[in-house]
């Protein structure tokens, strides 16, 4: 099977925060959230204090002003589906496998559009923002990888971001992605 992070590796951007601009033009009172959410990711990734899982529920607490999450969702994708790198469609499988941090509710439906059967993700309320679990992000993506699939072979994996060398390892050939260009994955 081939393994694919989701953002920048087979979206053109990060869901997220795309989709958080998406909502923000729709409702424009989630900008009262904007500063608690900054001061969470600063508190994470300037003073390298607090979890990013942490970090990241205190930003998705805008989901709470959202009144129909799936409408929203399924009304995002209906408008960026079409953001997909090329090189994806040319080498998609059925049995591809998604693995990204980014919430499971609002990447599953990407996925369904794409015909892509497995998606593992970060686990998240789309209601509260509140995480089921831990960010799956790095090593977590290797252990939800195992507790999905526990003696799965991972001939390609794929993906934007070195966080992702614990996957990376697993797979027999790995990819850096940065836009429509492939690289072999750094040897560490």
């Amino acid at each position: 099977m081939n393994v694919y992070d989701f953002d920048e590796t087979i979206f053109r951007r990060d869901s997220t925060a795309c989709f958080y601009f998406h909502c923000l033009r729709r409702h424009p009172g989630l900008l009262r959230y904007l500063p608690s959410g900054a001061a969470a990711f600063s508190r994470h990734y300037v003073l390298h204090r607090g979890g990013k899982t942490e970090a990241k529920e205190r930003f998705y607490r805008w989901f709470r002003a959202v009144p129909d999450m799936e409408s929203a969702v399924s009304d995002f994708w209906s408008r960026h589906i079409g953001e997909v790198h090329k090189w994806y469609l040319a080498v998609q499988q059925p049995d591809d496998v998604v693995i990204s941090a980014s919430p499971e509710f609002l990447v599953r439906p990407a996925c369904a559009l794409l015909g892509i059967r497995t998606c593992i993700a970060s686990r998240v309320d789309p209601q509260t923002g509140k995480y089921d679990g831990l960010n799956c992000h790095g090593a977590e993506k290797v252990r939800r990888f195992r507790e999905a699939f526990p003696d799965g072979v991972i001939e390609r994996f794929y993906s934007d971001s070195l966080s992702d060398t614990p996957l990376a390892r697993l797979a027999s050939e790995a990819f850096l992605v940065s836009g429509e260009k492939l690289s072999p994955w750094p040897k560490a």
